[in-house]
């Protein structure tokens, strides 16, 4: 038998899954070496021995070493004939730089950390449909979180809400910028930023993630033009030119999804864009194997037991008709297996 002209075989199939073990074990090394420091010394200093670079972080000089071999033999690491390491190409924005938008130091540890102990809860939840949601997960969780989406609060600051047709302008005139589900205020603080003039106001229904949320923000001095609020924006029809919506749609139960969208978009004034950022699930078998949803198909098994449900294309465009934005949908696929979708009002 063939599929996608690929013969399968006993071997093959057997092959799969220990290429499937070593990935396992590739994370775990990538999350002791974020842990450690060892990307960040050597991004800071390359051309250090296993010896020298356990030394410079007070490490076990053993352990180290065969954490640089097999580093090595992944292709994260690079070493010359005398065995001095240096990062691979790349790795020291993806592995060793917390701002960058490229990092996935925060992607990495909520495998490690959330999924890992999600995943012990797996076999008895399946027996009951128990789920632990996203909210009242504390501290720990809600920063691990904030991390792994980073780079999509960057980029969205920073490249998706410039290239919408008029936006820019208008914040640079005093415009507003709401996000439903802001977290600990990552993207609040990047889009203050990015459009010193506006206005910026965040919700969300997680307290310990408003909490650190409006520590942010007093800590960066914006708290004139950053309001966060619990749950909801009062009087806040009509009020913002933008709404922006960052890995939170799939996260809202689907019961009450079709609510929390057209709230959303009561919010915007004439003109003004509704902005998600979001996983797409696929609609048919044969998406199910293609390659732009591997990452949506594997999120959708990693937050089986947070409850979280991500919507098909179809389930995406009907809440967004639905809410009144009949603007052209716009679609684009970034990184992964993250979609863009903008919509005008």
């Amino acid at each position: 038998m063939a599929e996608n002209n690929r013969e399968i075989t006993a071997d093959s199939q057997v092959a799969r899954i220990f290429e499937w073990r070593r990935g396992f074990n590739a994370i775990h090394l990538i999350d002791v070496g974020v842990h450690l420091g060892l990307f960040r010394a050597l991004a800071e200093k390359p051309g250090l021995t296993g010896r020298e670079l356990a030394e410079r972080l007070g490490l076990h000089a053993p352990y180290v070493e065969v954490w640089c071999k097999t580093a090595y033999g992944l292709e994260i690491l690079d070493a010359d004939d005398a065995g001095s390491y240096k990062l691979a190409p790349y790795f020291d924005l993806i592995l060793a730089s917390p701002t960058h938008p490229r990092y996935l130091g925060g992607y990495v540890r909520l495998g490690t950390e959330v999924a890992a102990e999600d995943f012990r809860r797996c076999r008895e939840a399946f027996r009951t449909g128990t789920v632990k949601p996203f909210q009242g997960r504390g501290d720990h969780f809600n920063q691990a979180i904030a991390e792994s989406t980073q780079g999509l609060q960057v980029v969205t600051a920073k490249k998706i809400l410039p290239g919408l047709a008029g936006l820019a302008d208008k914040l640079a005139g005093g415009g507003a910028i709401l996000e439903i589900g802001c977290g600990t205020g990552n993207f609040l603080l990047q889009a203050a930023k990015a459009f010193p003039n506006a206005r910026c106001a965040g919700v969300d229904i997680d307290d310990d993630s408003l909490a650190q949320a409006r520590q942010k923000v007093q800590k960066a001095g914006l708290g004139e033009r950053i309001a966060i609020h619990k749950e909801k924006v009062d009087d806040a029809t009509g009020a913002f030119d933008a709404c922006v919506m960052i890995e939170v749609l799939h996260e809202i139960a689907p019961g009450v999804r079709p609510a929390v969208v057209s709230a959303a978009a009561r919010t915007l004034r004439a003109g003004g864009w509704m902005v998600i950022v979001d996983e797409t699930y696929p609609s048919t078998l044969e998406e199910m194997r293609r390659p732009e949803f591997r990452f949506p198909l594997q999120t959708g098994f990693e937050e089986l037991l947070w409850g979280n449900v991500i919507p098909t294309r179809e389930e995406q465009e009907k809440l967004l008709r639905d809410a009144g934005l009949k603007g052209p949908i716009n679609r684009e696929l970034i990184g992964e297996g993250f979609t863009v979708l903008p919509v005008q009002r």
